[in-house]
């Protein structure tokens, strides 16, 4: 109560509110009401829609401002006011930073609907790396993959991701992914071993994001296209480009992310904003990294020739 004296105070003005919506949700959890109530008292509260939704669950609820259910398939604005409630999301369908009154409105109806949550859907399912391993296994018998599909309670489409040393398969959005992933194709559940042979080849695409590997973290299969058949020609990294890379990558430790960025903008004053450097500066630096490696970089075909190179190095850093 101390802690919580001490936050009520600092909102000042909006203190009497959120002690209003304190209350209100208090209520709500001692009553054991259910999720549509919850969110129903969000959007009046912060009298703006708002959403909830937890995927692993199968759960959507989206609640007008005046009370009404409505849920709408469009994707949530990146700028709605959001928090976690476990593993669902709750938004107020209100754009920018929320106020003393909202932040409460959120953090009190995420607590409130996370217990529900769990009250009366269990927790949400857990890793199963098993049926994750057998649903990938094209050898596995039809009805034996659909089961385990089951298990893990996937829909169609499904797609894999592969992660270091981990198998992942889920159906609806992507999850928030740390470090290096590769993502196959959506498909149907008995297609999701080519899935996850894709993810695999999206895997060794996907950079360390540091300045000795830098680059996208997770990549998806689909984008690669033909750049996915280099990863069949073998270990290249012996090839006069990829060893000039590194001898440049040895020059300086602002090498490999400058050419990174610069392979993969569409100008160089692009890839100067990027890099936040003065563009004066970038052409320097790329006239460096042309002597070093023997070639014009800024040219279609020079620029070509970097990105393959980039690509071969970084397939043989991630066999």
């Amino acid at each position: 109560m101390k802690d919580l004296a001490v936050r009520l105070a600092a909102l000042d003005a909006d203190a009497g509110a959120a002690l209003r919506v304190i209350s209100y949700f208090d209520s709500l959890v001692e009553s054991r009401a259910g999720l549509q109530s919850i969110v129903r008292g969000a959007a009046v509260l912060a009298d703006c829609p708002a959403r909830l939704r937890d995927d692993e669950r199968r759960v959507r609820i989206r609640v007008t401002a005046a009370g009404v259910s409505a849920w709408q398939d469009d994707p949530p604005a990146p700028d709605w006011m959001t928090t976690g409630a476990g593993s669902a999301t709750l938004w107020l369908e209100r754009a920018g930073p929320p106020g003393p009154v909202e932040a409460m409105i959120l953090e009190r109806a995420a607590g409130a609907a996370r217990a529900v949550l769990d009250r009366t859907r269990g927790r949400a399912p857990a890793a199963d790396p098993a049926s994750a391993e057998l649903i990938v296994d094209a050898s596995a018998p039809a009805d034996v993959r659909r089961q385990a599909a089951r298990r893990l309670g996937l829909t169609e489409p499904a797609y894999a991701i592969a992660r270091p040393s981990e198998i992942q398969v889920r159906s609806g959005p992507l999850p928030k992914l740390p470090g290096r992933a590769g993502i196959g194709p959506a498909t149907a559940i008995l297609d999701l071993p080519a899935s996850w042979a894709a993810a695999k080849v999206a895997l060794r695409f996907a950079a360390d994001g540091t300045d000795e590997d830098p680059g996208s973290q997770v990549v998806h299969a689909e984008e690669l296209g033909a750049l996915a058949l280099l990863a069949e020609v073998g270990d290249q990294s012996n090839t006069p480009d990829v060893r000039a890379l590194d001898h440049a990558a040895a020059a300086a430790p602002w090498m490999l992310t400058t050419l990174h960025t610069m392979a993969t903008s569409i100008s160089l004053r692009a890839a100067a904003t990027t890099l936040r450097l003065h563009h004066s500066t970038l052409q320097d630096r790329i006239t460096h990294a042309e002597h070093l490696l023997g070639w014009n970089v800024r040219s279609p075909q020079g620029r070509l020739r970097l990105q393959l190179a980039l690509a071969l190095r970084r397939l043989h850093r991630h066999p």
